[in-house]
């Protein structure tokens, strides 16, 4: 059904395929009482006949949407990676990301970090309010005749915890006492709770990590996956308590240090640089033979890696624009063959040409919309499907959905333009003749 103004004409498929187009008494009386020679087309009524076109030419509007549904889909938004609060930082023997082999060569001659350098940061860093030392490592997780592979090892100090946010959810974390004593007591996360002790209380039994036994003191709160790896898969020892196993001059530590403010960061950092330079005697123009990152320094790092990214993105998604623009405007162009006779019947009983060009336009723009949700949409259910599988964080924002909206509107209407102009240039009297 296909409305103007306030009247209603049927086109069956067998008037289609005829060679002329008579209109019958009937259908004369019926619009000639209610048409005038140069009557506005209602906008609602235009938004109507669109739909009801799409509607009657399915498969075509669906094979017109799949050209579009990808530009949606190119929406994507991502907030946080990395874990470091913005007021730490971590100084190392070298940097936690290389990208040159020849820096990695350079890297292996320098000095480790040992407990001297995190007893004197400690001591001498008036400026921060938290340090921490760690190691860590791989290891396999046994109790009784089950084990657990590649489980994270955490040797830390007891600030560490408090640094790096873990949270428990029954027993307490290891202490002073425990790092003094070099306790073999430790900390584990749920994977080895699930894996390994599953039917009690954890807390108080004995595990054993690479032949080591220690007692469990503490469960860390499940924290879910990220980009298909556990996280819940860790077991912390005290630093003391994985040195006595393994030797205290065997790896090099990595010392982490919250400074009193974000705002102040930088002046915790050049008191911590002065502290290592200072004993390690490096002359005014040595450059540093120790490392230290602050979150700024990996979010730098990810925007060098992200906006080669983004550029490949773009590229893509401006040939997904053009890509569903000559989609849209080839079938409206067919769309404008298929229905010449249509057009001029309207012509004939009253319809100016912008009221055919607004039809048409309406009818592209709807088409780009509907396909430019669709992919929204996608692109909203990948988002949340990735933070529910990896637990990285997802946002989607109003602005975004609206801006892709947005986009794909502009792309029909301008894609649209030029089929909707031919078809509001037919001559009424050679369209009705057409076949």
């Amino acid at each position: 059904m296909l409305g103007w103004g306030h009247s209603r004409i049927t086109l069956s498929m067998e008037q289609s395929d005829t060679h002329s187009l008579p209109l019958s008494e009937t259908t004369e009386k019926r619009f000639s009482s209610r048409t005038t020679a140069k009557r506005s087309m209602n906008f609602s009524e235009a938004v109507a006949i669109a739909t009801s076109s799409l509607w009657a030419h399915k498969l075509r509007s669906v094979l017109t949407l799949l050209g579009v549904v990808i530009n949606g889909a190119n929406q994507y938004v991502a907030t946080r990676v990395f874990r470091l609060g913005a007021d730490v930082f971590g100084v190392s023997k070298q940097p936690s990301i290389i990208t040159n082999v020849d820096d990695w060569l350079e890297f292996q001659k320098r000095k480790r970090l040992g407990s001297e350098d995190y007893d004197a940061i400690k001591d001498l860093c008036k400026s921060c309010r938290g340090i921490g030392a760690s190691l860590g490592g791989r290891v396999e997780v046994r109790s009784g005749t089950n084990s657990l592979k590649d489980t994270n090892l955490r040797a830390w100090t007891p600030e560490m915890a408090e640094l790096y946010d873990v949270d428990l959810i029954e027993g307490r974390h290891i202490t002073d006492t425990d790092l003094k004593s070099a306790s073999p007591s430790c900390v584990i996360g749920m994977d080895i709770v699930d894996n390994l002790l599953a039917g009690g209380d954890p807390v108080g039994k004995e595990i054993r990590w690479n032949n080591f036994p220690c007692m469990v003191i503490g469960v860390g709160k499940k924290e879910g996956s990220s980009l298909g790896t556990s996280l819940d898969n860790w077991i912390i020892l005290p630093l003391t308590a994985y040195q006595k196993d393994f030797g205290s001059q065997t790896d090099s530590l990595r010392i982490t240090v919250r400074a009193g403010s974000a705002a102040r960061i930088q002046d915790s950092v050049d008191e911590v640089r002065q502290i290592m330079r200072g004993r390690r005697h490096l002359g005014y123009n040595t450059k540093d033979d120790f490392a230290i990152e602050t979150s700024d320094s990996f979010l730098s790092l990810w925007k060098d890696i992200s906006s080669s990214f983004f550029v490949v993105t773009i590229a893509i998604a401006s040939i997904s624009l053009v890509v569903g623009g000559i989609v849209i405007m080839n079938i409206m162009l067919v769309s404008v063959t298929e229905r010449t006779r249509e057009i001029g019947v309207r012509k004939a009983l009253g319809a100016r040409r912008a009221d055919i060009l607004l039809q048409f336009l309406i009818e592209a723009g709807t088409i780009a919309v509907i396909g430019g949700a669709i992919g929204v949409l996608c692109g909203i259910v990948v988002a949340k499907l990735v933070y529910l599988t990896t637990s990285l964080p997802a946002a989607v924002q109003l602005w975004s959905v609206l801006g892709g909206l947005l986009v794909a509107l502009s792309v029909g209407l301008f894609f649209g333009t030029y089929p909707a102009s031919k078809a509001s240039r037919l001559d009424p009297v050679e369209a009705l003749r057409a076949e």
